[in-house]
């Protein structure tokens, strides 16, 4: 009842300047609708979201707009954005839709009787190493668990924030007030190739790293390996020859030439013999980790859920 009565008091203090209403009777659909548009910056972009009209959203920020005494968006150009008071108040909504849901959450969880679809962020790296041994648990212990894969890329924060995701896994930082984190595995860099290529012999110097013609795996946005940010920081630079936006088929540009890519040890493995793996003379480091809000922080479901995922990520060891 105390949680309940601090949220009541959140919504109320957002009305402050606005018309009359009674908190008890405001609808949080819209509320999470506004913040949609918010983080989105388009009216029809969160209709699709939602998978409601574009005039239902309109309406609905109409509503607002009367309740909180303000216009919320203005036009720009051929887009909107938000006023001040906006932000302000989706700043505040947040929270309080955060914790409305982690209340409304059941309390305890059979799994064996858990119906529930819940939202995974990743990337490549994840959902080759980590996700199919999730995935062997969940059909056997959840079979009602539904997963629903996006890829991150580097957006990994702004889907929690707009909840298109309810856990993000990857290489990433996440900060601010309302995340949470978990470690799960620790990687490097190591070298993959054709065994007939002469480098295959190792160990690879320096220099022969960076004389070799590479395949540069690029994973979008302003991301880098580390590998990559290692070597510039000594100045130094791959001959890069070919670049990728993933390292899935990589294999197929490395077979009979002397071309080498630099991919995570785990991501190698899965290449099996067709490869010959040589330690990386930048292994650097990599951290994948565990993000999650405070949307399904207490939520029973998710709680077991990140369980198995910690578990998971154990089997896999060092």
């Amino acid at each position: 009842m105390g949680k309940l009565m601090e949220l009541i008091s959140g919504i109320e203090s957002l009305y402050i300047g606005g018309m009359s209403i009674d908190p008890l009777t405001l609808d949080f659909a819209a509320l999470r609708t506004l913040r949609l548009v918010h983080a989105l910056g388009s009216f029809s972009r969160a209709a699709e979201t939602l998978n409601i009209t574009q005039p239902t959203v309109s309406y609905t920020m109409a509503r607002l707009r009367d309740a909180f005494g303000d216009p919320l968006f203005v036009r720009q150009g051929s887009g909107i954005i938000p006023t001040a008071r906006c932000s302000e108040i989706v700043l505040q909504i947040s929270q309080l839709l955060d914790q409305f849901e982690a209340l409304s959450a059941p309390p305890t969880i059979d799994p064996t009787r858990a119906e529930i679809e819940i939202r995974i962020s990743c990337n490549y790296y994840e959902r080759v190493t980590l996700i199919p041994e999730l995935v062997r648990v969940l059909r056997r212990e959840a079979p009602g668990i539904r997963l629903h894969i996006i890829s991150s890329t580097v957006r990994g924060k702004e889907q929690l924030m707009r909840s298109e995701s309810d856990i993000v896994i990857g290489p990433i930082q996440i900060e601010g007030a309302g995340f949470y984190r978990r470690s799960l595995l620790k990687d490097s860099y190591v070298c993959v190739m054709d065994p007939s290529n002469p480098l295959a012999q190792g160990p690879l110097t320096v220099d022969q790293f960076c004389a070799a013609p590479q395949v540069i795996v690029h994973y979008g946005g302003n991301f880098r390996s580390r590998f990559l940010v290692d070597m510039a920081d000594q100045g130094l630079a791959p001959n890069a020859v070919m670049n990728v936006p993933s390292p899935a088929n990589l294999t197929d540009f490395l077979l009979g030439n002397d071309l080498i890519a630099t991919v995570p040890r785990r991501i190698a493995q899965t290449f099996g013999p067709a490869v010959a793996i040589l330690p990386c003379p930048f292994p650097g480091q990599i951290s994948i980790d565990l993000y999650w809000t405070a949307r399904t922080h207490v939520s029973a479901p998710h709680v077991w859920f990140r369980s198995q995922i910690a578990a998971a990520a154990a089997r896999l060891g060092t």
